[in-house]
Parts: structure tokens; C-alpha cells; sequence
């Protein structure tokens, strides 16, 4: 029982060609931080928060996002102590031992992959609406259970992106930032149309559905904490920093810098644009839209500005895919190089990429978005997401108590406060999230403990070394 909470010693085996290539300093992070938290959430999720919260949508982002700063302080302090590839999986190893980083770990290869196909679906809808006036099948821009054959959009950006990174870290970092930065502008031209239509009666009733989780009688769950246990999605995307440590040039400084940096940049963007859409239009008029922005903006007259919205969106939104696919496939190749998944995919090309997992993921997460559907079911990657915030938030008041003087290059401030209110506040959202969700999400983590106690135990590399 004793070897299933064996600690990884923080040093980095670089044995066998793992050597990561250190080509990336914080803007570079803040940037992979930015372009994988914007994206289709404040793009879509609006609408679903606002049919679950109404006005108070509001809240739900300064709660959702309230939680996620939290989060990203303790990963900062964790990210520094511990600057090495694997995110919250990498922390729960050395802190908490090898069980629970498993789960972590398992955890969030269920969230990357449910993130990324979501994503590329997501964008393959608005560029079949460009391809079936030219002729295109239908049949192969949807998966079977719409009837189709293959979404061969979706698998098509999913390949570009992961050639991309394959090609090397910095040149994807340096064509993510511009991407972002086209993203941005779009975002704040929404603000500065919508404002001037701001209208007070907008806001009322302000919380319509109540502020705890609660069902109606269409069997719709509702209320502030119900859209923010949603809205949590539009928000954790700079975990994907932390993947990157063993790339950063000054990773005690660069990593809080990107960590952090990001975090506060997407809180007030979000708000911006949360306060500019809800008293532009009554939330009614795009509740549950997959387009909520764009509808705004038609709604109070300006088309032009819509379409723009819609171009930039196709434009950029591969940055989401570029930052979680980062992520993932940094996830796999250190689980790799440790031994709880095969060791020969832990290989690194000429130019310091693992090119061998990068592949991998990017056909794994193609065949869920070229032939799955994925709708209610991809609420799972916020359960994931969220374990590992909590995982994170453990391990840093852990180690505040095992190694009080330990370097630190960044300290969270307040952290016992903060920790608590990242652990409380993430449960609090999982079980806010729909019931469904928590049972997928168990029956997940129990296939992963059938796969870790049955193969990946004992080929741990810490358990080849004893």
C-alpha cells in the first residue's frame, strides 16, 4: 500500500533524449496563457450562463473567476518550486505521491482531449458554413451521429496545429501571440459597440433563478452557482503554462509572470465584455446561443461588426487548440518519461519537441472530434479541470508546512486563505456541476485506477529504480 504514495524527487531525469528545448520566456507564456483561456468560452459559454443565470451571469464570472485566480496563485508558487514539465500531475507526484497523481494526470488527459475536440468541432462549424456553398459534402463536415460520415474539418485544423508545434515551441509561441492579438482587437471592438447600447432594464430581474444550483420543472438546472460551474471553462487554460517549465528560459520568474499575468489579463476582459453584452441586450434574446456575441451585435443593429466578430473568431480560435494541445501532449510525455505510460513515446526531436506524443494526441483528440458527438459530456473537462485545481491548491499549503523555507520564487499571498478558497470553491463548483458529469467523471478516474494498478505501477520508472 506504501508504494502507492511514493514521492518522484523533484530533480528531472534527463537520461534517454528527454531533454526539452528551453526556448521560451513570458511573453511567450502569457500569450499561450491568453490565447487558451479566450476562446469559445467567453464566446459561447455567455449565452449558456445567461440561460442558467440570467443577469447575474455577472456573478457567476466574478465567482468562476474569483476561484480560477486562486488557483492560478497556487499554481504560480507550485510552478516555481517545482519547474518541471506535467502541470498539477508533476506537483501531486512529488508532493502527494504517485496514486494521486495518476488520477490527476488521467484526469486531465480527460479534460485536454474533451477541450481540444470541443474546440475544433466548434471552429469546423464556422468553416463548413464557408465550405458547403463550394461544394463541399455535408457528409464530411459532420460525424456519424449527425448523420454524417467524417467532420473532416475539425480533423484537418487539428493536424495544422499539431505540425505546428511539432515544427518547434517558440515558432508555434511566436504565431500564437499574433493570433491572439487578432482576438483581442475582436473582443474590443465588441465592447466599444455594445456600451453605448447599454440600458439599465437590461439587468432586471438581476438573479431571475436564485444564486445555489437548483432544478426547475423543465429539468434544467439553474441558478448563479449552476452557470458558474459552466462558465469555470471560459476561464482554466493557464495550467497549460506549467506544462511548459522545462521550455521556459528563467522558469522562476517567467512561469508566475505568465501564470498570473494571464489570469488578470482574461478577468478583466471577461468582465468587460460579460457587463457590455448583458445591458446591450436582455439576456432572453441570447440565452443558449452558439453565438451569443455575434447575435448582440445584430440584435442592436450592427451586422457589419457581427460578421468581423465571426471572421476573427475562425481566424484565432486555433490558439484554444494550440495552448490545450500544448498542454496535453506535455501531460502524456512526462507521464512517458516516468513510466506509467510507455517510456518509447518520451522521445524528443532535433529541435527539442516530442513529436512522437504530439502525434499521438493529435489523433486521438481527432477521432473524438471527426467521429464523436460531444455535448453535455463535455462538462467532463471542467471536472477534470477542477480536480486538478484542488490537487494544486493541496500540494501548495502541503508544502507550505513540509518545506516552510524551501525558494520560492513567487509566494502566493495569504496562501493558507488563498488555498482554502481555491479547495472549497472548486468543490463547490464540481458539485455543482450536472450529476451526469460527476457519475462520467467517476467511472473515468475508476477505467484509469484499473489501468494504473494492473500496468502502469509497476513500470514506474521510481519503482525500476528501487
Amino acid at each position: 500500500m506504501s508504494t502507492l504514495f511514493r514521492r518522484k524527487p523533484v530533480a528531472i531525469d534527463h537520461r534517454g533524449g528527454t531533454v526539452l528545448a528551453r526556448t521560451l520566456s513570458w511573453p511567450h507564456l502569457v500569450a499561450l496563457g491568453v490565447g487558451a483561456i479566450v476562446g469559445t468560452g467567453i464566446l459561447t459559454l455567455i449565452g449558456v450562463g445567461a440561460e442558467r443565470a440570467g443577469p447575474a451571469v455577472i456573478l457567476s464570472f466574478v465567482i468562476a473567476g474569483a476561484i480560477c485566480a486562486c488557483a492560478a496563485l497556487a499554481y504560480a508558487e507550485m510552478a516555481t518550486m517545482i519547474p518541471a514539465s506535467g502541470s498539477a500531475y508533476t506537483y501531486s507526484y512529488v508532493v502527494l505521491g504517485e496514486v494521486v497523481a495518476w488520477v490527476i494526470g488521467w484526469s486531465l488527459i480527460l479534460e485536454y482531449s474533451l477541450v481540444v475536440s470541443t474546440v475544433a468541432v466548434g471552429w469546423s462549424g464556422y468553416a463548413s458554413a464557408l465550405l458547403t456553398p463550394l461544394g463541399f459534402p455535408t457528409a464530411l463536415t459532420q460525424g456519424p451521429a449527425l448523420g454524417g460520415i467524417v467532420n473532416l474539418p475539425a480533423v484537418f485544423i487539428i493536424a495544422v496545429v499539431a505540425a505546428l508545434l511539432s515544427l518547434g515551441t517558440k515558432e508555434s509561441a511566436t504565431l500564437n501571440a499574433v493570433l491572439v492579438a487578432v482576438k483581442l482587437v475582436a473582443l474590443a471592438v465588441f465592447v466599444a459597440v455594445a456600451v453605448p447600447h447599454f440600458d439599465g432594464a437590461n439587468l432586471e430581474p438581476f438573479m431571475p433563478y436564485g444564486f445555489a444550483k437548483s432544478v426547475g420543472t423543465d429539468g434544467g438546472e439553474r441558478g448563479v452557482m449552476a452557470a458558474a460551474a459552466i462558465i469555470f471553462f471560459a476561464f482554466y487554460g493557464f495550467d497549460a503554462i506549467s506544462t511548459a517549465a522545462e521550455e521556459t528560459k528563467d522558469p522562476g520568474r517567467d512561469l508566475s509572470i505568465g501564470i498570473v499575468g494571464s489570469m488578470l489579463a482574461c478577468v478583466v476582459i471577461y468582465m468587460g465584455v460579460a457587463v457590455a453584452a448583458v445591458g446591450a441586450l436582455h439576456f432572453s434574446r441570447f440565452a443558449d446561443s452558439p453565438e451569443p456575441l455575434a447575435l448582440i451585435l445584430r440584435g442592436i443593429g450592427r451586422p457589419g461588426f457581427a460578421t468581423f466578430l465571426a471572421a476573427s473568431a475562425v481566424i484565432a480560435l486555433p490558439t484554444v487548440l494550440l495552448g490545450f494541445l500544448f498542454g496535453q501532449s506535455r501531460i502524456f510525455f512526462v507521464m512517458a518519461r516516468d513510466g506509467l505510460l510507455p517510456q518509447a513515446l518520451a522521445k524528443v526531436s532535433r529541435r527539442g519537441t516530442p513529436v512522437r506524443i504530439t502525434m499521438l494526441t493529435a489523433v486521438l483528440v481527432a477521432v473524438i472530434a471527426g467521429v464523436m458527438p460531444i455535448d453535455a459530456i463535455a462538462a467532463l473537462a471542467n471536472a477534470g479541470t477542477l480536480a486538478a485545481f484542488v490537487a494544486v491548491c493541496v500540494c501548495m499549503l502541503v508544502m507550505r508546512r513540509r518545506a516552510p523555507h524551501a525558494e520560492r520564487r513567487f509566494r502566493t499571498p495569504a496562501a493558507p486563505l488563498v488555498g482554502a478558497i481555491g479547495v472549497l470553491g472548486c468543490a463547490y463548483l464540481f458539485f455543482s456541476l450536472p450529476h451526469r458529469t460527476q457519475l462520467y467523471f467517476l467511472l473515468w478516474n475508476l477505467l484509469g485506477l484499473a489501468v494504473y494498478l494492473l500496468w502502469g505501477r509497476h513500470r514506474a520508472a521510481i519503482a525500476a529504480a528501487a
